[in-house]
């Protein structure tokens, strides 16, 4: 198999703290970042000297959330709620008060918002009335990263107590419930057209597991030095890479779960500090890295 030429493009910086969050846009070449400062940024990549601020809040920003039937734009406000932007006007529709904690994780199914939360509160918000229609308090400690399939009609959620506890999209109620790692899972993915979940954990190992055998846990792979922070697919699902906390990103094959690259400040001008967030695009390819050296690098990936 052979090993993917990595070549750093760009370096983003405009954020004046560590960046947490990275969404797609409406288009390939849109996306949005949020960080520590508060501040949510539109880019375009073929114009990223443009970067454009959208908000201003006073407390970090974990979560970013796109709806793309409205081309809205959700942002987690830790320690408050959820506002809606219309990013393009920089206008914000609504707001709701959810919680006084973080708010670590937003994902949407139809007209429904999936909130998590660092109280361990997943909340459920009608995105066209703008009204919560359920709370489950499933732990008392972080859900920090949640994953839909709709085609099983589940959503994984990954919890600060190790465990995942998977819920089902119709009625919301907890269908599995497991310790899977041995500390706090920080990320989950089904992979691409597949039963199959992937999870990243502050014990630096990725697991799968297999959602059509009740989650059995099928692969586990010592995969990084420190907590794995981020999970992110290739647009065609084949590949995959990780962000760790030990300042580096991996490329990985998706059907054998080979490690393929390793990108890091030695020997490509990686990040120098904890790699927060990843996404691939299928704007040529790129991938996008965020950190808490207050960058977003921007990476050509070529098989």
């Amino acid at each position: 198999m052979a090993t993917p030429q990595v070549n750093k493009v760009l370096k983003l910086t405009g954020h004046s703290d560590c960046v947490y969050a990275l969404e797609q846009g409406d288009l390939p070449k849109r996306f949005f970042s949020g960080a520590g400062d508060g501040m949510v940024v539109a880019w375009e990549q073929d114009k990223p000297e443009e970067g454009e601020r959208i908000a201003q809040l006073p407390n970090s920003v974990y979560a970013l959330h796109h709806l793309q039937k409205s081309n809205y734009l959700v942002v987690g406000h830790n320690y408050d709620g959820i506002h809606l932007l219309d990013w393009k006007h920089k206008k914000e529709l609504a707001s709701l008060q959810l919680t006084t904690s973080a708010i670590f994780d937003i994902k949407s199914f139809g007209n429904d918002l999936l909130v998590a939360t660092g109280e361990g509160m997943l909340l459920v918000v009608d995105t066209e009335t703008w009204v919560i229609k359920k709370k489950m308090l499933a732990s008392d400690k972080s859900a920090r990263s949640m994953a839909v399939n709709v085609r099983l009609g589940e959503m994984a959620v990954g919890y600060s107590d190790h465990t995942i506890k998977v819920f089902g999209l119709d009625d919301f109620q907890l269908k599995y419930e497991f310790r899977a790692h041995a500390n706090s899972i920080f990320t989950l993915r089904y992979i691409p057209d597949s039963n199959l979940l992937i999870s990243g954990s502050r014990d630096a190992r990725l697991k799968v597991w297999d959602a059509t055998h009740q989650y059995h846990l099928v692969e586990e792979i010592a995969a990084h030095v420190y907590a794995i922070n981020d999970i992110s697919f290739s647009p065609d699902g084949q590949y995959f890479a990780t962000a760790s906390m030990d300042k580096s990103i991996k490329v990985w094959n998706t059907s054998q779960l080979k490690l393929l690259k390793v990108i890091d400040k030695a020997r490509h001008a990686g990040h120098g500090t904890s790699v927060n967030k990843l996404l691939w695009t299928s704007y040529n390819n790129q991938l996008l890295s965020a950190s808490d050296d207050k960058a977003i690098s921007v990476w050509d990936i070529q098989f």
